[in-house]
């Protein structure tokens, strides 16, 4: 990875000269082999499909093709627009390639991750396009978000990107022109100037936008396509500087061409501090939009973990706040939180309406690989792009991570909501986006909103506003049993120097015995509270044990720094402020005197309700915890009943409450609970959407009353885990482990052949127990150990909380 991670560093210096239609060559410089390539040619494969880049800036040269055909490569596909060619070579054929100056590098035709094509996987978005039956509702055509207009107000688009060309797929490119400096002493109309083919001449953050929301794909041959390929694009570029009035200029040419361009959205992926206030410019704005029925989304912003981080303009009871999820159904760490149990009533127009302080939906935010600004070059995000696009793609795509990243994709999503059903209002669209949304494990809505985004469900719910959603949604339930917990906070402060003893830029607090959580908070704000300070902080346990916050590269522009413990021990706690003593270290430079203020937030578990039952039961703790993260829930006579056996409905229920189950709307007079269970790609984890059910019907009877065995769990828990492929790859008997030793499980034949690689995976993640027996006559040297699975026992209620918990640490890694 190292090669292929310089190559691209140093093409970017190449690239500016590309662009200016300058060729050069740099014959000292070795031609870069891809790692996936080396370990195969090192495992002795014969044969290996590659792809050959050549230097140069369009498609391969006369000569290059004579090099091939030379060294006896004469069949493969070369590239129209760009220098490179696909193609079958020997290890022979790549050893007589890596002497050729003429060629850049050879790279192994393989499948990539995290990527643009898994978010639109992973939320439904291509289950979407292929779907026949949303075809045939939609005229026959695929939903694309043909014709809707949405405004990308962010700093700017570049439309010489020929996934978001200006004139075609972006019907309208403005350029803010609101230098209140620089007008005349008079009052003037503002005015924009519009048909600027490049607005995004500093950062590429709206281009890059622009492209997740509706970007062809053209550059590469559809594979990082946007949600709504289809849609009107319409830039509003505000540039590297975003004032209040480059803010809400954009809101400005939204409504005023909202007929011209049939405008419905307009997605803004930045954002404040502070509370929320009705009264603010930005909200009132936002508001003025939504009455005029354009579905407007603001990014929840990137100061998480901690809470209380939200972005004020977020908050707003009619705009739809997206937070940042990872590509494995989890809440990105970096995405801010909301404020449990805060909000309000307020009044507008004579309206009265409620806010809550959290977010709207969880979208993909981390890793989006999206179109990059041609002009100027950007290389930003080098090394990671090096390590996730193709050598093919560099020049046209890059890698972005934040909320930023996912509102876009919402606003995508919402543009195909439009197209199947143009009648929606903006509450409505908001409505289905939350009422179809995935349950997110061990995350509440002050954190997550509804949970994932499920772009397919949304839009099956637009085509028709009779199926039924939103009953398995965790935030639209009353549970039975609650586990209760209290927050206290207490603000501190560290004069910090860097030039002082160590002791002096500590601050020591007392964690009392319970305490649940621990979240520590600061604010690094720099020079004049606007630079940023590369600041880091680091709670330093009774013990000695560290945890720390660590540094963004975005330090000037997010000054939080939150570190958040679990369970943290008693004792005296030391909340310390370290900076970066020089350049050698780090780029990000040495870090500068600061009074840092912060605060501590101590949540302790203060009891439980609905689970009169489980006191002194073995499982008890996990039932806690089990009903604390809404994994399980008891019965409305406050007993969980733990020595019960567990039903196969009660299953379908815990499985979509809390191991990332997808909602489905079944013909069949099944539950929501069982449709969703059993269909097709029904887990989060499962990110193409192509894996069985996470649980199995015989001849389509569900059985909901009958009990679940151990092996039918193992099965659960494994499949919606995302890990069927695997299951399936399993062969042979199957073994657990004991000290230093893998046992034979000695009634593994009584477990189904087609479950055996489930229940394998099951032991090997410790989800499921097998029990041990040691047995030593008097004359045995050594004991013999031997395990059994007992794959056709009942699971009970306290056996399935232990499971599930152990479940949830497995989907949460």
């Amino acid at each position: 990875m190292k090669k292929l991670i310089t190559l691209t560093l140093m093409s970017g210096l190449l690239l500016s000269l590309l662009c200016l239609g300058i060729t050069t060559v740099d014959a000292t410089k070795k031609v870069a082999i891809g790692p996936e390539l080396e370990e195969a040619i090192a495992s002795g494969e014969s044969e290996f499909e590659v792809i050959i880049t050549f230097y140069g800036d369009r498609k391969p040269t006369a000569d290059n093709l004579n090099l091939l055909e030379n060294i006896g490569i004469n069949k493969g596909l070369s590239l129209n627009s760009l220098p490179m060619v696909a193609t079958v070579t020997t290890k022979g054929q790549i050893d007589a390639l890596k002497k050729e100056d003429t060629v850049r590098s050879v790279y192994l035709n393989r499948k990539l991750e995290y990527f643009n094509a898994d978010s639109t996987a992973l939320t439904g978005v291509n289950k979407v396009r292929t779907d026949d039956q949303m075809r045939k509702q939609n005229g026959g055509f695929p939903v694309t978000g043909d014709g809707i207009g949405v405004v990308v107000n962010d700093s700017g688009v570049d439309g010489t990107h020929q996934d978001i060309e200006f004139g075609d797929h972006l019907v309208q490119n403005v350029m803010a022109n609101a230098n209140l400096n620089s007008l005349a002493p008079e009052l003037l109309p503002i005015t924009y100037a519009e048909g600027v083919i490049n607005t995004d001449t500093n950062s590429g953050h709206g281009t890059h936008v622009a492209g997740t929301v509706g970007g062809t794909g053209e550059m590469s041959s559809g594979k990082h396509e946007g949600v709504a390929p289809g849609a009107d694009l319409i830039g509003y570029g505000s540039g590297a500087g975003l004032f209040i009035l480059d803010a809400i200029g954009g809101f400005d040419y939204a409504i005023t061409h909202q007929t011209q361009y049939d405008i419905r959205v307009i997605t803004n992926s930045w954002g404040s501090s502070g509370d929320f206030d009705p009264n603010d410019p930005v909200n009132i704005a936002s508001k003025k939009a939504f009455d005029r029925g354009i579905t407007v989304l603001f990014a929840a912003g990137n100061s998480g973990p901690g809470e209380n981080t939200h972005n004020p303009y977020a908050k707003a009871p009619w705009v739809i706040s997206v937070a940042a999820g990872e590509k494995d159904g989890t809440l990105a760490d970096f995405s801010s939180r909301g404020t449990k149990g805060v909000g309000g009533t307020f009044e507008v127009d004579g309206q009265s309406w409620t806010w809550k302080d959290e977010p709207t939906i969880t979208a993909p935010g981390v890793d989006i690989i999206s179109t990059r600004v041609m002009a100027p070059v950007s290389s930003l995000a080098a090394d990671k792009d090096a390590e996730l696009i193709e050598p093919a793609y560099l020049p046209y795509y890059t890698t972005m991570s934040g909320t930023s990243m996912a509102t876009p994709h919402v606003a995508g999503v919402v543009a195909l909501m439009l197209e199947a059903n143009p009648e929606l209002s903006p509450s409505e669209v908001k409505n289905y986006l939350q009422q179809t949304a995935t349950n997110m494990p061990g995350y509440e809505s002050w954190e997550v909103g509804t949970g994932y985004v499920n772009a397919f469900a949304a839009v099956d719910f637009a085509f028709d506003e009779t199926k039924e959603y939103g009953s398995t949604v965790n935030m639209n339930q009353t549970f039975n049993s609650n586990v209760e917990s209290t927050t206290t906070r207490k603000e501190f402060e560290v004069d910090y120097n860097p030039v002082t003893a160590v002791s002096d830029n500590q601050y020591s607090f007392e964690v009392e015995e319970g305490v649940g959580s621990l979240v520590a908070q600061v604010n690094g704000k720099g020079i004049m509270e606007e630079t940023g300070n590369p600041i880091n902080l680091v709670l330093i346990a009774p013990d000695g044990t560290e945890y720390s916050s660590g540094i963004s590269v975005l330090f000037t522009l997010y000054w939080d720094r939150t570190v958040s413990v679990n369970a943290p021990m008693s004792g005296t706690w030391k909340a310390e402020i370290r900076g970066l003593r020089g350049v050698e270290e780090n780029s990000f430079g040495t870090a500068l005197p600061e009074t840092v203020q912060g605060t501590l937030a101590f949540t302790e578990v203060s009891g439980f309700s609905g689970l009169d039952d489980i006191n002194g039961h073995p499982a008890g703790a996990a039932i806690q915890m089990g009903v604390k993260e809404r994994l399980i829930d008891g019965y409305v006579n406050d007993k969980f009943k733990p020595d019960n056996a567990l039903t196969r409905g009660e299953l379908a229920q815990y499985l979509v409450m809390g191991a990332g189950i997808r909602q489905s709307s079944s013909a069949t007079d099944l539950s929501p609970f069982v449709s969703a269970v059993l269909q097709k790609g029904a887990t989060l984890k499962d990110k193409q959407q192509i894996q069985n059910g996470v649980m199995l019907a015989t001849n389509g009877d569900f059985r909901a009353k009958s009990s679940v065995n151990r092996a039918d769990l193992a099965y659960s828990l494994v499949q919606s885990l995302g890990l069927q492929e695997k299951a399936e790859e399993f062969s042979g008997e199957v073994t657990v482990q004991y000290k230093d030793e893998r046992v034979a499980v000695e009634d593994s034949e009584d477990i189904p052949d087609r479950l055996k690689g489930y229940v394998q995976l099951a032991l090997d993640l410790n989800i499921i127990n097998a029990e041990f027996s040691v047995d030593q006559g008097p004359y045995d040297i050594e004991p013999t150990v031997t395990a059994i699975f007992s794959p056709n026992e009942d699971v009970l209620r306290g056996d399935f909380a232990v499971a599930m918990t152990r479940y949830y640490n497995a989907f949460l890694k």
